[in-house]
């Protein structure tokens, strides 16, 4: 069940714009809220926005991101209606990090997500997620389509489509480059990306990622564990591809930044064949991986068009 506890602070600029917007607009404005959900035995921490009664729509980050990630998407969303829940996934939230790599498998991660939506108390839900919360929702969405009214991915192309990328296309192969290192259970990882005072994992954000929520991301990524549950993601799968995702009949909207330098645009041109619902798909030039935090300002607006298309009711 959620309740009103978390280590969750709403940054100043979001919460500075939102006032501005409200004077501007003169809508009710939602603050954001720190939220605790409990599922299962784990406890996780989260962002909430919007009314109590709205639609649910569930934001799923990535790596290595947290639900604030989500923090210049939240604002629009509560304002339009919805209850808009961003959560700090398995290994994210401090009390919910178990210590196996099998714990991490996709099948967790996706049992993770549905019992975060009993918990909030709804039957379906809007899905929106980015990178690794994208793989996660993209098996969610093959597995369990009666439970979402729709599904929203930022930068990550369907599985089976990056997967036949990456055994076609030399670039894309070597673009997970990095994914092969992250699985490497000797702990080598970890140790490059936290020396130098994690000066290899500031510089995964490329610049694009406003400073002060990078310096949140590797305070909380420093903590003993953490750094290594978060890698499990990539560790538990059998392979550097193999997430689990069948075709997908749900209404999806797919946002891919041409500048993404981990994934291409063959993966991101070819994941409409694998989507059997209605679809868009929009590549957004000269954006990079980093969309929910590089350029809220223009993923938002097609987010919450996406969603009014498929309201419940």
């Amino acid at each position: 069940m959620p309740s009103r506890a978390g280590r969750h602070r709403v940054p100043r600029a979001v919460a500075g714009t939102r006032n501005r917007g409200a004077r501007r607009h003169g809508r009710r404005r939602h603050p954001l809220q720190p939220l605790r959900i409990t599922a299962g035995p784990h406890t996780f921490d989260a962002l909430a926005c919007g009314p109590a009664d709205g639609e649910v729509v569930l934001l799923l980050h990535g790596w290595p991101e947290f639900a604030d990630s989500w923090s210049g998407v939240l604002p629009a969303l509560g304002d339009a209606g919805y209850r808009a829940v961003a959560v700090d996934q398995r290994g994210y939230s401090p009390d919910a990090r178990p210590p196996r790599i099998a714990d991490y498998a996709v099948p967790e991660l996706v049992a993770d997500a549905l019992a975060f939506v009993d918990a909030l108390g709804a039957e379906r839900c809007h899905v929106v997620s980015h990178d690794w919360g994208g793989m996660v929702a993209w098996a969610l969405a093959g597995a369990h389509p009666e439970r979402l009214a729709s599904l929203t991915v930022l930068a990550t192309p369907h599985p089976e489509a990056l997967d036949r990328a990456a055994a076609d296309d030399p670039e894309q192969h070597h673009r997970l480059d990095y994914v092969r290192f992250f699985r490497r259970p000797d702990g080598a990882a970890e140790s490059a990306l936290l020396a130098d005072s994690a000066a290899r994992l500031r510089a995964v954000y490329g610049g694009k990622v406003p400073a002060e929520l990078v310096e949140a991301n590797v305070r909380r990524l420093s903590e003993p564990g953490a750094l290594t549950a978060t890698l499990n993601w990539y560790r538990a799968p059998e392979a550097v591809i193999s997430v689990p995702a069948g075709r997908i009949a749900v209404p999806t909207l797919f946002l891919w930044g041409s500048e993404d330098i981990a994934l291409g645009r063959g993966a991101a041109e070819s994941t409409g064949e694998w989507v059997d619902g209605p679809y868009r798909f929009e590549a957004l030039e000269g954006a990079s991986h980093w969309l929910p935090e590089e350029v809220p300002a223009l993923v938002t607006p097609k987010i919450l068009d996406h969603l009014a298309a498929h309201r419940q009711g």
